[in-house]
């Protein structure tokens, strides 16, 4: 028998702790089934749909963070080769462009084998890095799609911080 095949009895559903969070923050979310809530995350650039799921097959709450920017065919090569970029400097999560719908997210994990609860910090750091990702990011991604520009001209673009002041 391996560890994997002992159960631990989970008191209570990951994503209830979300929901809570959602509901203590005045977040706008919407519950889709017992396994899953969105939330609607207003950003500096755009909206985000950020979806929780709980994956009890691999004891993960899965986060995805969607928004709206849906990549045409003749930019996928290029925005495939920003996403790569990007993946190279996260720690945690990263983001994937959906080859059949064209659609740019953020996605990270949670591991909570063995029967280990969710606390309402660790969701709420979940969500946290996927906003910051977002919103680090969102203008190359701009910056490919609808100005053309190479994906490392863009990362260079948005990483480009001033200091002091004129």
């Amino acid at each position: 028998m391996s560890l994997m095949e002992i159960e631990s009895p989970r008191n209570a559903n990951p994503v209830d702790i979300v929901e809570r969070v959602a509901a203590v923050n005045d977040w706008s979310f919407a519950r889709s089934s017992e396994d899953e809530v969105t939330l609607v995350i207003t950003g500096k650039w755009t909206d985000y749909q950020v979806s929780f799921t709980w994956m009890s097959e691999i004891e993960a709450l899965h986060l995805a963070c969607a928004f709206d920017l849906k990549v045409p065919e003749r930019r996928r090569a290029e925005m495939v080769e920003l996403v790569s970029i990007i993946n190279e400097q996260l720690w945690v999560g990263h983001f994937d462009l959906w080859a059949n719908d064209g659609l740019v997210m953020f996605r990270h994990a949670l591991v909570l084998a063995g029967g280990v609860e969710a606390s309402g910090a660790q969701c709420e750091s979940l969500l946290s890095t996927a906003a910051e990702a977002c919103e680090r990011y969102y203008q190359a991604f701009q910056y490919v799609m609808w100005a053309g520009k190479s994906p490392r001209d863009a990362l260079d673009a948005v990483q480009f911080e001033t200091v002091g002041e004129a």
